[in-house]
């Protein structure tokens, strides 16, 4: 059984233009002559590999720790892009995962430098995807990436942003994202996996 960490190890980790820096504090040293060793940190919700609730870009939507646990951890596809993805991309990429794996449909990560556009996101939308995945800090562009996030995250859709697939190939894999329980967080970092089935 093979599996894949394609998270981002935080304090080295991509931070989304304008998002505080992960800091790590060493507050207790054993070379000091302390107890123990003991690490105090600070980060944002969205740094590294994180999750995006509804909360995010709706205000009346569901926070990070009122997000079903079934939305990250399940069968997934993952699908090779490059550039922005189209509406006709992401039906083809939906087609794609189904003739694979109906139930790894539900959940899309794409590998590669991929942009959703807003007629991608409705496509995912209007399919009930239950998560969708990629490599960049944001799943929209990251100079305008409001539209995307509205009509995703509009549709319940959880985002897994800020993953690594580099060594991992097209296909269906055993997905766990489950994120850190943040009560009334609009996000939350999670420790990714891909396991292979």
């Amino acid at each position: 059984m093979k599996i894949y960490d394609i998270s981002q190890e935080v304090f080295g980790c991509a931070v989304f233009p304008g998002d505080p820096n992960p800091v790590r504090v060493r507050k207790l040293s054993i070379d000091n002559g302390d107890i123990c060793n003991l690490t105090k940190f600070s980060m944002c919700a969205h740094n590294g590999t994180h999750v995006d609730a509804p909360f995010h870009f709706c205000n009346d939507g569901k926070t990070i720790d009122q997000v079903s646990l079934e939305r990250f951890i399940g069968r997934a596809y993952v699908a090779a892009h490059e550039g922005e993805v189209t509406e006709a991309d992401a039906k083809k990429i939906l087609e794609k995962a189904k003739e694979c794996d109906a139930e790894a449909a539900k959940r899309i990560l794409v590998k590669g430098k991929a942009v959703m556009t807003a007629e991608a996101a409705k496509v995912f939308a209007a399919e009930g995807i239950l998560l969708y995945g990629n490599e960049s800090q944001t799943v929209g562009p990251e100079d305008a990436p409001k539209e995307v996030h509205l009509i995703m995250l509009g549709a319940e859709i959880v985002l897994l942003e800020g993953i690594r697939l580099a060594d991992v190939s097209e296909g269906t894999y055993l997905l766990h994202a489950a994120p850190l329980n943040l009560g009334g967080a609009d996000g939350a970092p999670c420790r990714a996996t891909l396991t292979e089935i």
